[in-house]
């Protein structure tokens, strides 16, 4: 098909993600990719602010990742991972379990950041039904998280513009109150981290820990329920309140794993060696959907039984892609070879000292980051939250000067691949500033 048939295709048949498909302006129709930019049908170049949804971290087109695709397929691409077993999917999970926070020696591998929320969450209760203990069906989650939109991560999410509608087919979680920093005072309300806002996680546990199957969070950085920033202390008292009542603690990671905050895994910032970590998104450098779900060992075992009641009945029907798998195993090697998270921290030095030329600006509420995420909280035009139009607005003026940048209603993000040359972020921060400063 030529350009504009497969255009004209796409206005007539697909329906794209998280788009109001009535009033939304027609996508933007990209054509290739090279490092931090895209290259449109129209001869544009856009550069990539948000690593195309947080999972590019390497740049696009990288000749190693691509390298490591195109040879894997020459051997296999795809066989069933049930009773089969392949060499990249091998080595792989020997690789996450060497870099994980912990002891979390066993990986189950799916296929996105929700299915591996999904599969942790069903760990976590059925550890407990193995064990005896059926009356652990609650799971508790922090105000304004973020987990995933099939049905068990919209359960534990608390973003409720994203899941209202599905609410009654949601089963019961209980909301804890996060410790935020760098927030606004109406934001930090609005967030639960004032004592009026929520329950802390301390008195929830007090009165109902006993039929707890696990807690969930996102370590040290809340992503698409407002961009969230933690102190460090608030990650290991979790972690302390969940091990003083023996109730497992499940890391998402799926946006915060592979260097986005700085280290390897945001769990290292307390340092906090969560029960079952969740990873995605970067796992393929932004090549493949791939997910891993790792847990420790007793968890494993809990489903160890002649009773093949007791066995995992989970699984897609490309679990463990060899494809992916191989990618994900240059991406790790990318990151040691490219020395990935010294360049994030870098990042974070630069992006602090632009953060505060930004926060002078009128009309900016807060700033905040953490690695290689700069957030910038706006006054908002119409209530604030995810579907305040400033949202709508920004986007296309950030667009119109060539820059990729999705905010979350008010809260503006900046997200760049590691690959980006600093000045290539400052000219970014640059245009940020031109943007706020007409406001």
């Amino acid at each position: 098909m030529n350009r504009p048939a497969w255009i004209e295709a796409d206005r007539l048949h697909v329906w794209h993600p998280y788009t109001q498909m009535l009033s939304a302006p027609p996508p933007i129709p990209v054509v290739g990719a090279e490092g931090v930019y895209l290259n449109t049908a129209d001869g544009r170049r856009i550069l990539d602010g948000i690593s195309s949804w947080w999972v590019n971290i390497h740049g696009h087109n990288n000749p190693r990742l691509n390298r490591a695709l195109a040879e894997q397929a020459t051997r296999l691409s795809q066989v069933i991972f049930a009773g089969f077993a392949h060499e990249p999917a091998a080595r792989l999970a020997a690789q996450l379990v060497t870099r994980a926070p912990g002891r979390l020696p066993r990986v189950f591998f799916s296929d996105d950041g929700s299915t591996a929320v999904e599969v942790a969450l069903k760990m976590a209760y059925q550890y407990w039904r193995n064990r005896g203990q059926a009356q652990r069906s609650l799971f508790v989650a922090l105000e304004h998280a973020y987990h995933g939109d099939t049905f068990g991560a919209m359960a534990v999410g608390g973003a409720g513009v994203f899941h209202d509608s599905f609410r009654d087919l949601l089963f019961e979680v209980r909301r804890a109150h996060s410790a935020c920093c760098g927030l606004s005072p109406e934001t930090k309300v609005k967030a639960g981290c004032s004592v009026d806002g929520g329950e802390s996680l301390d008195a929830l546990l007090g009165r109902e820990g006993d039929r707890v199957a696990a807690v969930i969070l996102e370590p040290m950085l809340q992503g698409a329920g407002g961009m969230m920033v933690w102190p460090s202390s608030f990650l290991r008292h979790v972690r302390e309140i969940t091990a003083k009542h023996g109730i497992p603690l499940i890391a998402d990671e799926v946006l915060t794993g592979f260097g986005r905050t700085g280290r390897l895994f945001a769990c290292e910032h307390g340092p906090v060696e969560p029960d079952i970590l969740c990873v995605s998104k970067a796992l393929t450098g932004g090549y493949l959907p791939l997910s891993a779900t790792l847990a420790t060992e007793a968890i494993y075992e809990s489903f160890l039984s002649e009773d093949r009641a007791r066995t995992f009945f989970h699984g897609h029907s490309y679990t463990a892609n060899a494809l992916a798998c191989a990618v994900a195993l240059e991406s790790l090697a990318l990151i040691d070879d490219e020395h990935s998270v010294e360049r994030v921290q870098r990042l974070e030095r630069l992006f602090h000292e632009r953060l505060d030329q930004v926060a002078r600006l009128p009309g900016v509420l807060a700033t905040r980051g953490i690695g290689g995420v700069a957030v910038m909280e706006l006054d908002p035009a119409g209530g604030g939250g995810y579907l305040d139009r400033l949202g709508a607005k920004l986007y296309g003026e950030f667009l119109a000067r060539g820059i990729l940048l999705r905010p979350l209603g008010n809260v503006l993000y900046f997200m760049p691949p590691y690959a980006i040359e600093d000045d290539e972020a400052h000219h970014v921060f640059d245009v940020i500033e031109q943007v706020l400063g007409k406001r």
